[in-house]
């Protein structure tokens, strides 16, 4: 992990505290709003969603369609920004960019991008997101994952060993990586498929694991005890070091 000497996903003391779409328990997920208040409850850090409006521009919102999260209607693909943006995401907020969210909060926050994008095919997605990321010179913060390996295949192809990736995945079915044409720096389990022999493995294979969606401090406690590095929750409030009971 030399190659991320200077990146604060791996120089941060663990554990991290990483906000889920922001304070998404208390303010509309996927919005600066979120965003702000996941920073003011003291997380390091925030992971949010991206995909491509139809005229190209990066925004932030995890469904495929709008009708979930605002007053919309339609598919994220099928809308321009100046149609997404004239939704609420609730209470007043609206869809973000990824230029926005980078422009607002620049190196005081990491980020974990997750891209949401299920095709096997190149729509340009990971390009766009890779040109953003440089433009706003963020690379130091910042930690991209995905389900979808192809994703993360072509976001490698863009960005190289600028920023770290992460594999998404629920089960342990999915515990031994196969050889992907990308390297892998971290593993994104969801908690309840931390045990310690994945710890085990995770550690053999010098990976970073931050586990999703954890809203309950005792099980973060124990999962912080057996190396977990990062915990992905809608609850940053709950999971301060007090709460937590690391101090």
């Amino acid at each position: 992990m030399d190659l991320f000497a200077d990146n604060g996903w791996f120089t941060a003391s663990s554990p991290l505290i990483i906000g889920h779409r922001g304070a998404s328990a208390a303010a509309p997920e996927n919005t600066l709003a979120a965003f702000r208040l996941a920073q003011a409850q003291g997380a390091h850090g925030i992971e949010f969603d991206v995909q491509l409006s139809a005229d190209g521009v990066p925004v932030i919102i995890h469904d495929e369609s709008v009708e979930r999260t605002t007053n919309g209607r339609g598919r994220v693909a099928d809308l321009t920004l100046a149609q997404l943006q004239t939704l609420d995401a609730g209470q007043g907020e609206l869809i973000p960019t990824l230029a926005q969210l980078f422009a607002q909060f620049g190196s005081s926050l990491l980020y974990n991008l997750e891209i949401k994008n299920n095709d096997q095919h190149d729509r340009g997605a990971e390009q766009a997101v890779a040109a953003c990321i440089r433009q706003y010179g963020v690379q130091k913060q910042m930690l991209i994952s995905s389900f979808n390996p192809k994703a993360l295949e072509r976001i490698y192809a863009f960005l190289g060993h600028e920023v770290p990736l992460g594999f998404l995945h629920v089960g342990l079915v999915d515990r031994h990586l196969p050889a992907w044409s990308f390297p892998c720096h971290a593993d994104h389990p969801h908690y309840e498929a931390v045990d310690e022999a994945y710890m085990s493995w995770a550690h053999s294979q010098k990976l970073l694991v931050n586990v999703w969606t954890l809203d309950d401090p005792a099980i973060a406690r124990q999962l912080v005890q057996s190396g977990v590095h990062s915990i992905i929750t809608n609850r940053p409030l709950a999971m301060t070091p007090n709460n937590l009971k690391l101090n």
